[in-house]
């Protein structure tokens, strides 16, 4: 199987190379993007001579072209947005991670499943920003979706093995979603609003980015991977319910019509989602250890506590008000933890930024790429400008 790596120097790209070196016998490096880490693409390349590496800048593609020529490769180094696009779509392409953080990663995965790739669905953004827009083109195409996230590879696993988007067909009551909690589970409400950048990016269970880390603080991650699950699984907004799991040993769950609630479990490494995507319908070894029910011991459930994370209810609430309310909910809320991490913005003020940049950009329909990139641009403008206005600082 030939591989492109979109993100490839990101945590979750670098879990897929651990991956794929495990297998040299099945994969093969294509292409392999990074956004500006010169040198650890320039290391990837070295290790897995893909035929095109990408970069973000003209200036970044220059220093690492020089370093592969001088490695004696021939990788041609190409950079820019066209270009994601161009590795995302190549002809002898079998898979692609789509790995890309943020708006910028919806062009290329996009272009993977109009192409009919194997699409490793690692980007929230393909589905949260453009879900009806997506999900048309990987019908269209005959592409092959898998998700990466953890939570939505669980529920994959747990689906019946021939689910078609048709819950009561497949005998599927519930989607129940786990999520960790963060690391303010247990913190006193009236603490939060003095929260700093560095405690809410220690996570207890995960090692992950800055800026997901956040979300996961605030439980914006939850809320977006809620309106993922409405379109991976076509599911409604009150079939699917979020649990919080603080171990992060179960991963989802689905509850059946029958009783029966079917989970998957493993030890939290995104290797497991990522190997077994790779492999589907096979699996194969991830490099991630057994599962050790007897160290674990117990685990824990609870409910969302609405006061403490307003950011799961503002995922719903953008999933019900469909049409550009998610791309608007997305962009917000990259504005607000930007703000949060620059501490212009306190960690209380991300929810009522979001919030307020839904109240004030109009509804409407996105019935394609170009109309969901114009809600993402509204609602970056308007969370910004309720920013600059609102004079926020953190306390």
């Amino acid at each position: 199987m030939k591989l492109t790596v979109l993100g490839a120097t990101g945590s979750i790209g670098v879990s897929t190379l651990d991956v794929v070196a495990r297998h040299p016998d099945r994969f093969e490096v294509a292409a392999l993007t990074g956004h500006s880490q010169v040198e650890v693409l320039a290391a990837q390349c070295r290790k897995f001579h893909p035929a095109y590496a990408v970069m973000g800048s003209a200036t970044d593609a220059q220093r690492l072209a020089l370093l592969l020529k001088d490695a004696g490769l021939r990788t041609e180094v190409l950079h820019g947005a066209e270009a994601l696009v161009q590795v995302a779509s190549l002809p002898e392409v079998d898979a692609v991670m789509a790995a890309i953080v943020g708006a910028a990663g919806l062009p290329p995965t996009l272009a993977a499943a109009r192409a009919g790739k194997r699409v490793l669905l690692a980007n929230k953004e393909a589905l949260v920003m453009a879900g009806a827009v997506f999900m048309a083109e990987v019908r269209r195409a005959g592409a092959l979706l898998l998700p990466i996230d953890s939570e939505h590879n669980a529920v994959f696993q747990s689906m019946p093995h021939n689910y078609a988007g048709d819950m009561a067909h497949g005998g599927v009551r519930r989607i129940l979603l786990t999520a960790s909690g963060g690391p303010f589970r247990t913190t006193p409400l009236d603490v939060l609003a003095r929260v700093t950048p560095e405690q809410a990016v220690a996570h207890p269970n995960w090692s992950m980015g800055r800026k997901i880390s956040v979300d996961s603080a605030t439980m914006m991650n939850k809320g977006l991977e809620v309106i993922e699950a409405h379109w991976l699984f076509n599911a409604p907004a009150d079939r699917i319910e979020v649990v919080i799991h603080p171990q992060s040993v179960i991963h989802s769950l689905v509850d059946y019509e029958d009783g029966s609630v079917l989970a998957q479990l493993g030890n939290p490494d995104m290797r497991t989602p990522i190997a077994h995507a790779l492999a589907w319908p096979e699996r194969i070894d991830s490099g991630v250890a057994a599962l050790d029910l007897f160290a674990v011991a117990q685990l824990d459930f609870e409910r969302p506590d609405p006061k403490r994370f307003p950011c799961l209810d503002l995922g719903y609430r953008a999933l019900r008000a469909a049409g550009n309310a998610a791309a608007v909910l997305n962009a917000a809320n990259e504005v607000a933890v930007a703000a949060f991490l620059e501490r212009r913005l306190s960690f209380l003020g991300i929810a009522d930024l979001i919030a307020a940049t839904l109240d004030a950009v109009p509804h409407a329909a996105v019935p394609d790429l170009a109309a969901v990139l114009e809600a993402n641009r509204q609602g970056r403008a308007a969370a910004l400008d309720l920013l600059d206005r609102s004079g926020a600082r953190s306390a």
